[in-house]
């Protein structure tokens, strides 16, 4: 059965970049191309799209399944870290309105075999790009000393049984060294009180997403693209980011916020966007997207 993944807050979205006629636009992390095929169908006829994504299945994917827009499209294989280099390599603009949806695409996360998801059995790898990065999720559960995976739970998946955690884990690497999602799953089930376990939020979610942050250096990331973004729009163009845990869109309020300051931008979003309950209903994983928007001066 196909992965079918739903953009979140499309409607949002497209309300605040408000895409005209021949105007072009970034999209950082462009995943199965939910929104920038809405971009596109509202830039006509000249209007480009730069999309760009670290997983090459997903570019080569979007090469295959937007091949309509091949005109209007242009696809890079790059991490947006290096948003600025790519747009001045390509002399993409000028640039009215740049998306950063910083979640994972349900494909990433169930049509991987890289580890993603709790959900299927398989190797603890969770880099996007293996060609980029030799920093695995399996090095870092069976080779890092305690205090740094136990700092990375708490700060990163913001779990407050971080300290429990780690010490399982540093307790059953002794035993044989642990390979496995599931392996990784039963060790944390083992320290977390049943009563919680059937929680809202399956046990496991926070430790996945701090090992999925420390490996690929997400939050880092965040923090390099972010002035690069303001320095490429147009006067006039819009940025908008979707995050989905609090420690990114901290990041990026305090960012917009001194930005604002500085006279260098307007916030749109006075509280981050979140979606209605009709969307949380029929696509669960927009129950944490928060959207801030802000428009470069």
């Amino acid at each position: 059965m196909a992965i079918i993944h739903t953009p979140v807050l499309k409607k949002e979205v497209l309300q605040y970049l408000d895409p005209k006629q021949n105007e072009n636009f970034v999209d950082c992390t462009i995943g199965e191309g939910g929104h920038t095929k809405l971009i596109l169908e509202k830039n006509i006829p000249d209007g480009k799209v730069l999309g760009i994504d670290l997983d090459p299945a997903q570019i080569e994917n979007d090469r295959w399944q937007m091949a309509d827009y091949k005109e209007r499209l242009i696809l890079e294989n790059s991490s947006y870290v290096n948003l600025k280099q790519i747009v001045e390599r390509l002399n993409f603009g000028p640039i009215d309105g740049i998306l950063l949806d910083l979640g994972m695409s349900s494909v990433q996360l169930e049509g991987s075999t890289k580890g993603f998801s709790f959900q299927l059995d398989q190797s603890l790898d969770m880099r996007y790009d293996d060609r980029l990065n030799d920093l695995t999720a399996e090095k870092i559960v069976n080779e890092w000393p305690e205090e740094k995976i136990e700092k990375i739970i708490e700060e990163y998946g913001e779990e407050k049984f971080a300290r429990k955690i780690a010490k399982k884990i540093v307790e059953e690497r002794k035993k044989g060294r642990i390979k496995g999602t599931f392996q990784l799953v039963k060790i944390i089930k083992e320290v977390i009180p049943g009563r919680l376990q059937n929680d809202r939020i399956h046990c496991a979610t926070r430790t996945f997403q701090a090992l999925r942050i420390a490996v690929n250096d997400e939050l880092e990331n965040v923090e390099k693209v972010l002035p690069d973004a303001i320095s490429v729009l147009s006067s006039g163009g819009r940025l908008a980011v979707i995050s989905f845990h609090s420690l990114e869109d901290r990041i990026v309020k305090n960012f917009l916020n001194q930005k604002s300051k500085e006279g260098l931008i307007k916030i749109l979003t006075k509280k981050p966007i979140t979606a209605e309950a009709n969307e949380i209903r029929d696509n669960p994983r927009s129950r944490s997207a928060k959207l801030r928007v802000a428009i470069k001066i």
